[in-house]
């Protein structure tokens, strides 16, 4: 039983630092998946690198489950305690270490706040850009679990683009540095990516060096109302083609603007009553000039896609509102409707074929989805709205839609998840994207880092299990 540990996880780490009363246990049970929650026996809130790395050891060597816990602002699951046992919150780690303005470096603790991280560099004129919907709640430790993205992936890169060196502790206790702090690093395997990713599954981040770029000087915003939200899909490609890269370009469909003009108080926008969906576009950059020859020849390009009048956002206060708007909509979605959301993503070019695809299986199962994303990166979250469907329909026969989803997203060349991870929710969907080799390398590269399987048991992968369970050894 967990109460047998308990006198070992005081001693580590304080009485204050071990809990289990209940409502602590409930609170720590849960992220923004879905209604899902899994509690854990205990929650332990280390302090140091050393005291992970004696919770893992000691977890290591009496095989209890531990899941490794962020802001828990994730959506596939992947922060719950489905075995119960330890619930690691990193949550002390929240500490920028430095801010490196000769190397355009900064140095992190992983529960620091990814707008606190981005706002303390901006503010010495440097930019960290994965900026994730949740990005003024969620942490860095978590974005790099979960290889983050947002909408200025698609100028920037996402999370993996900018971590150069990590330092871990492996779930036996050791701890490494898995790379180095340089632009360019080509000796041995890259540790560093391996972890970028991983979902919690390989190691416990305890620091992050990351890169910086120079911080852009000037945003121009524009949002374009569309009469067909495939001509909105097709329009992306062809801004590209015409040698712009915007620094974000978001697609909503009509019901996604309006939940969330219900939920994001006094935020608003133009929506005439023939208009399907929006593109939200930015291009940033030194020179306004330049911007605004950009926003002419983009403005040329989506008039061939049937889009309405354009608005230019005309001060900081619109293009607040404007990305509000675009932030909220997840958390509008979530309100409005019992949900699951797919972080469907394929070559931006297919995006069109995609959203079709997606709202034909809707018909033929019967259900009505919300789409929006970072249409830059081809990567459109699908939220499927419960609705009125039954519980047959919604647990079994759903899942059978979803699958159906997936395989017509791998056969478009694109993947299960584009910045939201595997974890708990689509596990069971792993088979569609790679085949039972692929699987296995994988699950031997955990067995590597973890031989007893107690870290973040039961996520990624459909049938592998913590060694506690297989034991038959009680938490």
């Amino acid at each position: 039983m967990m109460t047998n540990h308990l006198a070992r996880f005081r001693a580590l780490l304080g009485d204050s630092f071990v809990l289990t009363d209940q409502e602590s246990l409930r609170h720590y049970g849960h992220d923004e998946t879905e209604d899902l929650s899994y509690p854990p026996d205990v929650v332990l809130r280390p302090g140091s690198t050393e005291e992970v790395s004696a919770v893992l050891r000691y977890c290591s060597e009496h095989r209890v489950p531990v899941t490794p816990l962020g802001a828990r602002t994730g959506l596939s699951g992947g922060a719950l305690s489905i075995y119960g046992g330890v619930g690691l919150s990193m949550e002390r780690f929240n500490r920028i270490i430095e801010v490196d303005e000769l190397n355009g470096q900064v140095t992190t603790e992983p529960a620091v706040i990814t707008q606190v991280l981005q706002e303390t560099c901006a503010e010495k004129g440097w930019y960290y850009a994965p900026d994730p919907a949740s990005r003024g709640s969620c942490w860095i430790g978590g974005n790099i679990a979960e290889n983050s993205g947002g909408p200025h992936a698609v100028k920037y890169g996402v999370t993996k683009d900018f971590v150069l060196n990590l330092e871990v502790v492996l779930p036996t206790g050791e701890i490494i540095w898995t790379g180095a702090n340089t632009l360019k690093n080509s000796t041995g395997y890259n540790l560093t990516q391996l972890m970028v990713g991983s979902e919690g599954t390989l190691g416990v981040i305890t620091k992050a060096v990351l890169k910086l770029i120079p911080l852009p000087r000037h945003q121009v915003l524009m949002l374009v109302p569309f009469r067909s939200a495939e001509k909105a899909c097709e329009a992306v490609s062809a801004i590209f083609r015409a040698g712009i890269t915007p620094s974000a370009l978001e697609f909503m469909e009509r019901d996604a603007i309006e939940l969330a003009m219900q939920w994001a108080e006094g935020a608003a926008m133009p929506l005439e009553d023939d208009v399907a969906a929006h593109l939200l576009i930015e291009v940033d950059g030194n020179h306004p000039d330049a911007l605004m020859a950009d926003c002419e020849v983009i403005a040329e390009v989506v008039a061939r896609y049937e889009s309405g009048e354009i608005l230019l956002a005309e001060d900081q206060a619109q293009k607040d509102q404007l990305w509000k708007l675009r932030r909220k909509v997840g958390e509008a979605v979530k309100a409005h409707s019992t949900y699951k959301e797919e972080d469907t993503v394929v070559p931006r070019y297919l995006l069109p074929e995609l959203l079709r695809g997606v709202k034909s299986i809707g018909a033929h199962y019967g259900f009505h989805s919300v789409c929006y994303g970072h249409a830059g990166d081809g990567n459109l979250h699908v939220n499927i709205l419960r609705g009125d469907l039954d519980e047959e329909t919604w647990n079994h026969r759903l899942p059978v839609a979803i699958r159906e989803l997936f395989r017509l997203v791998v056969s478009l060349g694109g993947t299960l998840s584009g910045e939201h991870g595997i974890g708990l929710v689509q596990k069971d969907y792993m088979d569609i994207a790679f085949n039972s080799f692929q699987l296995n390398l994988m699950r031997e590269i955990k067995r590597v880092f973890d031989p007893f399987g107690i870290l973040n048991p039961g996520k990624i992968f459909p049938d592998m299990k913590p060694a506690s369970e297989l034991t038959g050894h009680e938490k």
